[in-house]
């Protein structure tokens, strides 16, 4: 089955500081039906949790238990259990059944039940973290068939982060920088509102298109609106980015060459059809059901 992108319009940026938000419209389509993990996890309908009382830092268990399948968002952070985690890739959970996931461990600090269950981030690794994870995770597909990302480059992106802020957590967890940044954060959130029918966005940090989400329907987007445009508000907030500014050119570039480029199939996780690609230092993943892209996201290389 080969992967194909949906005809995309550029809208017109969103700007705050450094950081501007380009909304993806796209024409209707067949969408897949699903539920977001966040909006499952409140509703108790999806269980997430540690594979055993031991645990295993690469992998989750998830029970779904409701009637609709749920997705789960590659880069989303899960907070809880034994340590905080991100997803290492999109994944849809098939209704009534128990999957285990591929993760990340984002808190190097702590090994120890504070939940017995996870609950969800609401937000994003950073744009630099979000390429580690993506590219180790495509190169383990290639050399095992396996979602492992390089885990001691996850934690080494976490330590850069906090860092760059000068701010030092106890378990060295991702989520404390978020926490700790919550008050800036806000004018972003504020200033960058989701505008009424995107599919999609692409988010750029001063001169440099750094990432694009494309979902299936407007309504995905709509809710996981903050979530990724998270990440990249800490990476403006930390002050390193290229001076100056991306205007639609740019963004058309680089879905130009998602488009053009070859996109190969990789064993998904769970429902759906998964597909990856690289090129010029890009990389893209793309999660497909019915031929519906639920979920495409490609990250350019970092600085």
């Amino acid at each position: 089955m080969a992967f194909h992108l949906p005809q995309l319009q550029i809208g017109q940026p969103l700007a705050c500081n450094s950081l501007t938000v380009f909304p993806l419209y796209s024409e209707a389509s067949k969408p897949a039906d699903y539920q977001l993990a966040d909006e499952a996890i409140a509703a108790t309908t999806v269980v997430v949790q540690e594979v055993s009382e031991g645990g295993s830092v690469p992998e989750l268990l998830v029970e779904n238990t409701g009637a609709c399948r749920v997705l789960f968002l590659e880069g989303e952070e899960l907070r809880g259990a034994k340590q905080n985690r991100i997803l290492n890739v999109s994944i849809l959970v098939p209704a009534k059944s128990k999957l285990k996931v591929p993760v990340s461990c984002v808190e190097q600090g702590r090994w120890r039940h504070t939940s017995r269950h996870f609950g969800s981030g609401k937000a994003r690794s950073s744009h630099s973290l979000h390429y580690k994870l993506k590219s180790s995770v495509t190169e383990s597909l290639k050399r095992e068939a396996s979602h492992r990302s390089d885990q001691a480059g996850v934690w080494q992106e976490v330590e850069k982060k906090q860092a760059a802020f000068g701010y030092c957590s106890k378990t060295m967890a991702l989520s404390d920088t978020y926490d700790n940044l919550a008050d800036k954060m806000t004018e972003y959130r504020e200033r960058l509102k989701y505008p009424e029918g995107a599919v999609g966005v692409a988010l750029a940090v001063g001169s440099k298109v750094v990432c694009v989400d494309v979902f299936d329907k407007p309504a995905t987007c709509q809710k996981a609106w903050d979530r990724l445009l998270s990440g990249c508000i800490v990476d403006a907030l930390d002050g390193t980015a290229p001076a100056g500014q991306v205007d639609a050119k740019m963004v058309e570039q680089v879905l130009g060459e998602s488009k053009a480029t070859a996109w190969s199939e990789a064993p998904a996780v769970g429902e759906g059809q998964e597909f990856r690609a690289e090129f010029n230092g890009s990389m893209g993943s793309a999660l497909s059901l019915d031929e519906a892209v639920v979920h495409m996201n490609v990250l350019t290389p970092p600085v």
